[in-house]
């Protein structure tokens, strides 16, 4: 296992990547995913820099169009890559999210980036041939890759109006639960990396 520099440094940089649902759309910066789940990581006893790369609207090739200036601000040691939902609601071929994604991964880990996948599933508006090639994507990759994917990035808040915004956005509740969800997942790749509780999980 080749374990980072700044892992036995002791602080571990978390790119954050992905669109609106990373980015924070309608919730305030603090209650913002990066935001809850750095505060949520620190308390557990981990010391880590969060960086906030989302950007409201974003999709797969607009995620790898930015990928190189994104990763120009300085080394990261592992990714969290959250896109492909606007692909699926705008009807984007799940060939090009997939072709498009793959090189995401492939750009982040030849930089010797741990790469997180979190998935997406397509709705039924565009048929089932589609929601099974869309779906098929993140397992996959992750699979092809080697990669740990976060299943449905939006499990238990999609769907529950008291959780979101406006019907599509979580709100700073919404973004808890998906924060409590995925903390476990992070934290054992975290572990698996090299990195070390600075104090027990409160």
């Amino acid at each position: 296992m080749v374990v980072s520099a700044s892992a036995q440094a002791g602080q571990l940089r978390i790119l954050a990547f992905g669109d609106s649902l990373t980015a924070g759309a309608g919730v305030t910066a603090e209650d913002s995913l990066p935001a809850q789940l750095k505060r949520r990581l620190v308390a557990d006893g981990f010391d880590i820099e969060m960086i906030n790369a989302g950007v409201s609207g974003d999709t797969t090739a607009g995620g790898l169009a930015r990928l190189d200036y994104t990763l120009s601000a300085g080394p990261v040691d592992m990714a969290i890559v959250e896109l492909g939902a606007n692909d699926m609601l705008t009807g984007v071929d799940p060939k090009k999210s997939r072709a498009n994604l793959d090189q995401i991964i492939s750009m982040l880990r030849s930089k010797g980036v741990t790469v997180m996948l979190a998935a997406m599933v397509s709705s039924a508006n565009w048929g089932q041939a589609y929601k099974q090639d869309f779906d098929s994507i993140y397992p996959d990759l992750a699979k092809k890759h080697g990669v740990t994917m976060i299943p449905f990035f939006l499990e238990g808040v999609w769907g529950h109006p008291a959780l979101l915004v406006d019907g599509v956005h979580p709100n700073a509740a919404g973004v808890a639960r998906i924060v409590s969800k995925i903390t476990p997942q992070i934290e054992k790749v975290l572990t698996s990396m090299g990195a070390t509780r600075l104090a027990s999980p409160k």
